[in-house]
């Protein structure tokens, strides 16, 4: 009698929430046409990070953190559906890390399109054929993603938003860990795994392809060989997970970029992505440093890439802590835009919290 009771209980709450679900999806239609009539974006990192924010805040358990956040994801995910159906650009194919960064940003209420490279995601998203998309930027052992800096410098596209996705590499295949011959992966991975496959498949041939779900399908369909590739990716080519978590470093994350036409708010917490050339002279880097040491502002990334236009030139790239709207940040750009001989604003956005 008791079972019956509690369940008629939880009937009871179900109810409500379906009912207040609904009544918050009449208000995301309404705000939808403002946001028409204002010409605004449907999907508003700033807005996103404060609804986390404010629910986190409000938990007393026993809910975790993680879990009511993967719940308001889908409920965003639904919200944004009903304003305007978004197609979401990423580097594929399905099941690759960057499908699962996207997912865990955008939820399964959205549609989304695979793309071949990391070219053809900002071209999609230059086209408006997307309206947003998504592409790794830097992982914490292998460093940055030299493909995506190099696509900043000539395209006119926005840094929206930020994900930080931990990694979890497995082994997949369908035969037994001793019969493998072949181990398939990106050559990212290979590096993110060395020690793993020196001491536990060390006379193993490995084989570099373009994609860890590539990896994932030639494993599914030739007999003897394996993929270092996500759960995801077992799941949708019928793979076995011989062994899990096998990348070496404990910490193993990757940033991905949310990139598009929009322009993001201030939230008090936000990161600041910008590039500039400079002349090729004596501590003409250290001058370029100096008005963020001058203002106080905390720079979380510097990377330097070829410019491919004269021998020796250099872009740099820059990701420094606060907004394009911020005080000190402007007067630190400001400062800099007369000492450097280019200088272009890749965006401001929400920084992504620690996963």
């Amino acid at each position: 009698m008791e079972l019956k009771k509690l369940r008629e209980e939880i009937d009871s709450l179900d109810k409500k929430i379906v009912e207040l679900l609904n009544k918050r999806a009449e208000l995301t239609l309404e705000i939808a046409k403002l946001k028409k009539e204002l010409k605004e974006s449907p999907y508003s990192p700033d807005r996103e990070k404060e609804v986390y924010n404010k629910v986190i805040s409000m938990n007393k358990g026993p809910l975790k953190n993680e879990a009511l956040s993967a719940i308001y994801r889908e409920i965003m995910s639904a919200s944004l559906s009903l304003e305007k159906p978004l197609k979401i650009a990423y580097l594929g194919p399905p099941a690759t890390f960057t499908h699962i960064a996207a997912l865990r940003k955008f939820g399964s209420q959205v549609d989304y399109l695979d793309c071949r490279s990391i070219t053809d995601v900002f071209n999609e998203v230059e086209k408006g054929n997307a309206d947003y998309g998504v592409v790794p930027i830097e992982n914490s052992i292998e460093g940055a993603v030299s493909h995506t800096l190099d696509m900043f410098v000539d395209s006119e596209i926005n840094i929206c938003s930020e994900i930080s996705l931990e990694i979890k590499h497995n082994l997949l295949a369908n035969c037994k860990k001793e019969e493998i011959k072949k181990v398939y992966s990106n050559p990212q991975v290979f590096g993110q795994c060395r020690i793993w496959l020196e001491t536990n498949l060390p006379y193993v041939e490995l084989v570099e392809v373009s994609s860890t779900t590539k990896a994932a399908e030639i494993a599914s369909r030739e007999n003897f060989s394996a993929a270092i590739a996500s759960e995801m990716a077992a799941e949708y080519y019928g793979l076995k997970i011989l062994a899990s978590s096998i990348e070496d470093s404990p910490r193993n994350v990757t940033r991905f970029l949310v990139i598009g036409r929009s322009v993001t708010r201030p939230t008090g917490k936000d990161k600041t992505s910008i590039m500039f050339s400079i002349k090729d002279r004596v501590g003409a880097l250290h001058d370029m440093l100096y008005p963020f040491k001058k203002n106080n502002i905390n720079l979380t990334k510097i990377e330097s890439r070829p410019s491919k236009r004269r021998t020796w030139d250099y872009y740099f790239f820059v990701d420094l802590e606060g907004h394009i709207e911020d005080k000190k940040v402007k007067k630190a750009l400001k400062e800099l835009e007369k000492l450097c001989t280019y200088l272009k604003i890749l965006g401001s956005y929400p920084a992504a919290s620690k996963d």
